[in-house]
């Protein structure tokens, strides 16, 4: 019996939607593990639910996750926007943004998963985040949209504000075009727009954000306005002055760029939320994804990524490039399929078609379809396909001894051809499979060797027009596995 992959991007289960995921790492009876906090999308026609569940994972395998259950209920019977949790003392204290992110309140508790108790009312707003200084002081940050961004000390209490210390849009703000008290001007400011995520890195205060694009960034496929990134500024004072550091993430999936270095995205982008996090020595970015046609089962992401101090004191994050030795300058990293799996997921392993990085070409939009049902071997589809889609995974291990065949997994389908690429959309094919229409799971065999680690595509071509199948999952194939019924 094949294993499904687990912990890959999405590293929460294929069942679970946590987006805005605020990493942290505590250390508590001794043990130090990875926790994330974020909304919990399962009101399913709309943003978030009315509870928040927290996960974790041992600081030496971000592929193993474990649920630690509900940590908080909505107190106002409303539904909860993004948190935050922080450490001070013995005591955890999560700041619950109740009534859509209109009122704050924190609540406390002795373990890192809660449950998080007597909630206090602040006077702080939406997207909350909080830095725990090395002297024990504690400063929130949030804002969002049609308001900017605050920064405020907090007293002892880590609820009241301290007496002035509020300080109103430190970094400017992007304008919302459906803000009503914009009067329809759309702001060309690519600025703050949400997700507040304060964080301090090498010494320096570093104000995490999604930023909102007005303007076209070619290079990335984006040209029209877009918040699915996430940027950063630093500082050498919790306040500011912040200086620009720049973006690096972005969920529109893999970027496909032409001669002329523009790109087109692959993957469906939506609002974007989350931090990073040193983990066991390695710093990774926490975020989200869409699935899906709207943005109400958004699913948790995670890629290393680098972060480096230049010669001139100027703190880099993300996709970084050196020249002799020095950092010059950082990009988003790329959305993987393998998220902490780095060295690529087990080729010969079930893979969820729902792990795909990439969606491209086809004319009836196809999307990957959200599961809840609760249970290991859960597979979340990419439906809608239309003839000449490509879906494709970034990256596959395939080890040092080539696989023999591929098996292939598809839900309701016309009559249709799968060619196996490897490397690129357009790359060498290595395998073919043919299926009738009742056929549903197919396996052939490779014409050519791969091993190691590879992206793969899988391309769907048909005669028939309009949607010709549903791709559910697909693994590589052993010798012994190839010559079994």
């Amino acid at each position: 019996m094949k294993d499904y992959i687990k912990g890959a991007n999405p590293y929460m289960p294929l069942w679970e939607h946590v987006p805005d995921g605020e990493p942290r790492v505590f250390e508590h009876d001794g043990e130090k593990r990875v926790y994330v906090y974020g909304s919990h999308d399962i009101e399913i026609t709309q943003y978030c639910g009315r509870n928040y569940v927290v996960w974790s994972a041992p600081v030496d395998d971000l592929t193993n996750w474990t649920c630690h259950g509900v940590a908080y209920e909505t107190h106002y019977d409303s539904i909860l926007y993004a948190p935050d949790v922080v450490k001070k003392g013995d005591t955890y204290y999560m700041y619950a943004a109740e009534c859509k992110g209109s009122l704050v309140v924190v609540a406390s508790s002795k373990t890192p998963w809660g449950p998080f108790e007597n909630p206090v009312e602040t006077k702080l707003g939406f997207d909350p985040g909080v830095l725990v200084d090395d002297d024990g002081k504690a400063y929130a940050y949030w804002g969002g949209c049609a308001a900017p961004c605050y920064i405020a000390e907090l007293e002892d209490d880590m609820a009241t504000i301290k007496e002035d210390t509020l300080v109103s849009n430190p970094l400017g703000h992007s304008t919302c075009p459906w803000d009503p008290t914009d009067d329809g001007h759309i702001s060309l400011i690519d600025a703050f727009f949400e997700a507040s995520s304060p964080r301090k890195v090498m010494g320096k205060y570093v104000y995490i954000y999604s930023k909102r694009y007005e303007k076209p960034i070619p290079e990335l496929g984006v040209y029209t306005p877009n918040n699915g990134f996430l940027s950063y500024r630093f500082s050498d004072s919790p306040f500011g002055p912040f200086h620009d550091g720049g973006d690096f993430s972005f969920n529109g999936g893999e970027i496909l760029r032409d001669a002329e270095g523009c790109g087109t995205m692959t993957y469906q982008w939506g609002n974007n939320h989350g931090s990073i996090m040193e983990v066991n020595g390695k710093w990774y970015v926490f975020y989200h994804r869409q699935t899906g046609v709207n943005e109400f089962s958004r699913q948790a992401m995670l890629e290393p990524i680098d972060v480096a101090m230049g010669a001139d004191e100027k703190l880099y994050i993300g996709d970084i490039k050196y020249l002799n030795g020095e950092p010059v300058s950082a990009g988003p990293v790329e959305m993987t399929s393998q998220g902490p799996h780095i060295n690529g997921l087990d080729a010969y392993h079930w893979i969820s078609a729902g792990y795909a990085c990439h969606i491209y070409g086809s004319k009836t939009r196809a999307y990957v379809k959200p599961g809840y049902e609760q249970r290991d071997d859960i597979s979340t589809p990419v439906v809608d396909l239309s003839s000449g889609t490509t879906v494709g995974f970034r990256y596959l291990q395939f080890g040092t001894n080539t696989p023999m065949g591929v098996t292939v997994v598809l839900g309701e389908h016309k009559a249709l051809k799968v060619n196996v690429r490897i490397d690129s959309y357009r790359g060498r094919i290595v395998s073919t499979l043919d299926f009738a229409e009742n056929e549903f799971e197919k396996k052939a065999a490779l014409i050519t060797g791969v091993i190691g680690k590879h992206a793969v595509y899988f391309e769907f071509l048909s005669e028939k027009d309009g949607v010709i199948a549903a791709f559910d999952r697909f693994s590589f194939l052993t010798e012994k596995e190839m010559q079994c019924e």
